[in-house]
């Protein structure tokens, strides 16, 4: 199993930035692809960015250019770096590790930007 808590999230304005961060426990030694998804009210769950252990990363078209997501193997820590933030980011987001043991998910931090 693996457990992932994340933090960050909050209120910002049009424009602003805000990083988040998702720390996984238990058996981490397994995970390859970490990323962060968000679900917006009434909208289905949508990929954000993902990055695997060697560094590799994947960004979704709407947030390519303002976002950044890095990674902390030493610590087991993924980090999400949202800049320029528009009233479309706000959502709840996810953190998600994939492993041989499965997938897994984070409980989610509302991020909110008011224009």
């Amino acid at each position: 199993q693996v457990q992932l808590v994340e933090s960050g999230g909050g209120l910002v304005q049009a424009g602003g930035s805000l990083r988040l961060s998702c720390a996984a426990s238990g058996s981490v030694f397994y995970v390859n692809v970490m990323g962060w998804y968000r679900q917006a009210p009434g909208k289905q769950r949508e990929l954000v960015a993902t990055i695997t252990r060697g560094g590799y990363t994947n960004y979704a078209d709407s947030v390519k250019g303002r976002f950044t997501i890095s990674r902390d193997n030493a610590k087991n820590t993924v980090y999400l770096q949202m800049n320029s933030l528009n009233a479309e980011d706000t959502a709840v987001y996810y953190c998600k590790a994939s492993s041989l043991l499965g997938e897994f998910w984070g409980q989610g931090t509302q991020v909110t930007v008011s224009s």
